[in-house]
């Protein structure tokens, strides 16, 4: 197959010779060539206007801040007074500022979590800042925190859960009238709101009854306040929970999902949220949440353990890289203030994209294709800069090659291709070849989706041209960028970090020992699951203390390690006083696996 340059030259030809018989001008020749090319249709669902918009914001804030803040846990039970929110210094223009100068184009706040507490005055709850003695009850964090994204140029979100810990209608049918209430509250005062996210987590409430959500209703009324709101769930309808906590997309990764049978809180598996549906009926793409720490509330014990900018360029690569968009979580302190550690991680990581993405070595550079559509879907499309234009091929093409031809002998390890998706997603796999110095091509990448963004990590390569070969698509493959990139910061993927226990640990299919080795006062433990694994995590437990291994004391009856599924990390837990003991005996009660790993477990002194 011959390679065509910008156009058909067969086309070309018979196009210029019509004309010149016509003896038209070459200004009449251009406009007809630009003009009469059509355009693919669309293919399968394809993103609404909204969507597309959402997505070009790549990189958003989230801020876990409320009661759970103050009490250092990441579920609250809803029995914390309201007096215990106190922060005393807050400054939302301080998160504006600092999510400005890293890159966030938007700003999701916890308006209302598990716990029912809400951030603002909401007339149809008695659980709020209202009641407590912060400002004297008149303080109002949608509202500074709205006004500040407004001032800098931020989008504005909230999280407003369902779950209630506190109120005493959960459960019945009273409480989704109250609940349809709070949204009004929270999504009709505060001016635009791009995204309501919701999380699916039903819980008891006090009365021992679990609530039926009435999704139907609850999307009612955010829409009828917000009508370009992207709402967020397990499964959208906006887009959707990555399946995941730790900030990967899947390396297949598909903006369409098939929702039918499912709900929020009951949806599909998390390999499936991960990966999409490649034949999904409905265009609902990934959103991938991760938290800069440990956990998502503050705790000044995580301090020392928020992520470095590697682990977040990684993050990053694995989820605006892998068709989602990411959603960092950076949560105030006590203060009202982002932490000066978590504020240098994210505009740290901010200057490292910054740094590899803005030399891109392959812009305005010559390309070929081994087919174009005509001029105005000529290969060039992919290197102009210019979003709304793409190369594609003829309707009933589904494999294609494009090259770009590099000046000379160039040095890179990133590759960033785009799919133009206001017409769908349709390249099922592709792979990527360079030319190395002596004219020979080499494979040096094989994957699979692509979708609005995908960026591939290819070893350190020196090559004077690179050709990306679409394996198989379901419709003719349309591609709006190519971009090369060299990352000095990040050449390789960071190890994982191994954990040792300094105790002896017993192991046995009921519970778990430590041995301190001598009595002394242990104030806590610490609980971890084995990361990133096919093994399971502990959900709920008992804790048990003993001075000599035979005669034990149950210290923690039941207790659950909160949201542990969704953020397998290490766990925290403070007895209400210390213990003297030399044993300590963990004994699950509850996993979601058969089978689960203990990384961690360690007594605190």
């Amino acid at each position: 197959m011959s390679i065509i340059t910008n156009i058909n030259e067969m086309d070309m030809r018979h196009v210029c010779t019509i004309f010149c018989k016509q003896k038209l001008s070459i200004a009449s020749i251009l406009v007809t060539i630009f003009s009469c090319a059509r355009a693919p249709e669309p293919y399968g669902p394809v993103p609404t206007s909204q969507q597309i918009e959402w997505q070009k914001m790549e990189t958003n804030m989230f801020c876990h801040f409320g009661p759970n803040t103050f009490t250092s846990a990441e579920w609250g039970d809803g029995s914390e007074d309201a007096d215990i929110f106190n922060p005393t210094d807050m400054d939302c223009r301080q998160w504006a500022r600092i999510a400005k100068a890293a890159g966030m184009k938007g700003i999701i706040i916890t308006a209302k979590h598990h716990d029912g507490f809400c951030l603002w005055p909401n007339p149809a709850s008695s659980h709020t800042v209202a009641e407590s003695s912060w400002r004297g009850g008149k303080g109002d964090v949608l509202k500074d925190l709205s006004e500040a994204c407004r001032e800098y140029g931020l989008k504005f979100g909230v999280y407003v859960s369902p779950w209630d810990r506190n109120d005493p209608d959960y459960g019945s049918d009273r409480y989704n009238e109250k609940f349809r209430q709070t949204l009004a509250s929270a999504l009709g005062n505060y001016g635009q709101v791009f995204e309501q996210w919701f999380d699916g987590a039903c819980g008891e409430g006090p009365n021992g009854k679990r609530q039926i959500y009435d999704w139907p209703l609850y999307h009612e009324e955010v829409y009828k306040h917000q009508p370009d709101a992207i709402i967020f769930s397990d499964i959208g309808p906006g887009c959707r929970w990555v399946g995941n906590e730790r900030g990967s997309a899947g390396r297949t990764c598909w903006s369409t999902l098939d929702v039918e049978g499912f709900s929020p809180g009951h949806a599909p598996d998390l390999d499936t949220l991960n990966q999409g549906n490649v034949h999904g009926t409905q265009w609902i793409p990934a959103e991938t949440d991760v938290s800069v720490r440990p956990g998502w509330f503050y705790k000044q014990s995580e301090d020392a353990s928020v992520k470095s900018v590697e682990e977040l360029l990684m993050i990053w690569y694995e989820s605006v890289g892998r068709n989602s968009l990411l959603l960092l979580n950076v949560p105030p302190d006590k203060r009202g203030q982002l932490c000066s550690v978590d504020s240098a991680a994210v505009v740290g990581l901010r200057a490292a994209i910054d740094s590899i993405t803005s030399l891109d070595l392959a812009a305005g550079i010559r390309t070929s294709a081994t087919e174009s559509r005509g001029w105005k879907f000529r290969p060039g499309n992919l290197t102009d800069g210019d979003y709304d234009t793409y190369w594609t091929v003829k309707d009933d093409t589904r494999q294609a090659s494009v090259t770009v031809w590099l000046d000379s002998l160039v040095e890179f390890n990133r590759i960033c291709l785009q799919e133009y998706i206001p017409l769908g997603q349709r390249v099922s796999s592709f792979s990527i070849d360079a030319r190395d110095s002596s004219g020979m091509w080499n494979r040096i990448a094989s994957e699979t989706t692509i979708g609005y963004k995908r960026i591939v990590l290819v070893p350190k390569t020196l090559s004077d041209a690179v050709r990306i070969n679409i394996e198989s698509s379901h419709a003719c493959p349309v591609l709006n960028n190519f971009s090369l990139y060299m990352d000095r910061i990040l050449p390789d993927p960071p190890k994982e970090k191994v954990v040792n226990p300094e105790w002896t640990i017993s192991l046995s299919e009921e519970h778990r020992i430590i041995d301190l080795g001598r009595e002394a006062f242990v104030s806590g433990f610490v609980y971890a699951p084995v990361p990133n694994s096919e093994f399971g995590c502990i959900i709920t437990y008992n804790l048990e203390t003993s001075e000599d291994g035979k005669h034990w004391k149950k210290v923690i009856s039941d207790d659950m390690f909160d949201n542990i599924v969704n953020n397998p990390v290490r766990q925290t837990v403070m007895f209400p006083k210390p213990v003297w003991c030399r044993y300590l005996k963990l004994v699950p009660l509850r996993t979601n696996s058969q089978t689960y790993g203990i990384s961690e477990f360690d007594a605190i002194r």
